[in-house]
């Protein structure tokens, strides 16, 4: 059983978003712990991935490998921010590393984690579903809306009028 503290914080944030108590303390027991030591990799690009995490405490970076070898820096995760929801979904290799920027405390849930839930409390299963379709979702806008500023800066600093 999962402590009110933890509770607590996993219902403010955006992964429980709307989801009733009861489905927090059912998913919430399902977590597992996991404590990662500033500079510390939790994974490494081309890694297999079966897990989503949600930061508690501390901060993580995500990097990438550029082709003249140098790491770029993406991302920053800071506490109520998760991470690999996709990972519940289609089990394809890591395309980022992940490091502890300071001490960090993430909470892991696994794919095995959703199958289990799946097969125990459908309705439960259902509302994370469609939470993670909705976190999916609100990424996959904020992504186009980058590319499109990208391409935007791209004609301006060419001087070529964008495509029709």
């Amino acid at each position: 059983m999962a402590s009110e503290e933890l509770l607590a914080f996993l219902t403010k944030t955006s992964f429980f978003g709307g989801l009733t108590p009861e489905v927090v303390a059912t998913v919430a027991a399902m977590l597992k712990e996991k404590r990662i030591a500033a500079g510390e990799f939790l994974f490494c690009e081309g890694d297999d991935s079966k897990s989503m995490y949600i930061v508690h405490q501390g901060a993580l970076i995500f990097k990438r490998h550029c082709q003249d070898g140098t790491q770029a820096r993406l991302l920053m995760m800071r506490p109520g921010d998760f991470f690999g929801v996709t990972s519940l979904i289609e089990m394809e290799r890591r395309p980022f590393s992940c490091a502890a920027e300071k001490d960090s405390v993430l909470y892991e849930l696994t794919n095995l984690d959703l199958y289990k839930l799946y097969k125990t409390d459908a309705k439960t299963y259902l509302l994370v579903y469609q939470n993670i379709a909705r976190e999916l979702c609100r990424r996959l806008r904020k992504a186009g809306e980058r590319i499109a500023a990208l391409e935007e800066a791209l004609h301006v600093t060419t001087h070529k009028p964008p495509p029709p």
